[in-house]
């Protein structure tokens, strides 16, 4: 199974990078990040279909699409993986997780999303939900591997 994160801005190489990089060396699916940038001076909703309209051109065909999206399902570890693990086992060859920028995710986005996921009610940074949830989809595959790296 591979794994695309789409995410709307650009890395900068700081401790939120580096995060993300840490648990993305360890995860065995084949992992891309794919950023997109909209350089139109738009706000709203405008902005958030312009970035939509990127995100979404960025999905394999056929792929689970998870969109983090504060209005999400809050899960916990185990039932993230237990999905994961029900799509790998279904023969899913790819599942795609977009995160939006500032103002969220549009309709068309939100819409065509397979699992609306929240990582909590708290606001966090864009550059930090990219580490937060590479170490989300690590401790997935290990527990899948049946791996002691989570404890409950």
């Amino acid at each position: 199974m591979r794994v695309l994160i789409g995410a709307v801005g650009r890395a900068r190489d700081d401790a939120h990078a580096e995060v993300y990089t840490t648990y993305a060396k360890r995860i065995r699916w084949p992992l891309s990040l794919r950023e997109v940038e909209v350089k139109e001076r738009l706000s709203g909703d405008r902005l958030k279909t312009a970035e939509g309209e990127k995100l979404l051109s960025l999905l394999p065909s056929g792929a689970k699409l998870v969109v983090l999206d504060q209005r999400g399902r809050s899960m916990d570890t185990r039932s993230f993986s237990t999905r994961l693990g029900q799509w790998r086992d279904e023969g899913v060859a790819d599942v795609a997780f977009l995160i939006g920028g500032a103002d969220g995710h549009g309709e068309p986005v939100r819409t065509r999303a397979d699992l609306l996921l929240s990582l909590g009610a708290m606001t966090w940074p864009h550059m930090m939900v990219r580490g937060m949830l590479a170490e989300q989809i690590y401790r997935a595959q290990q527990i899948l591997a049946g791996h002691p790296y989570h404890r409950d």
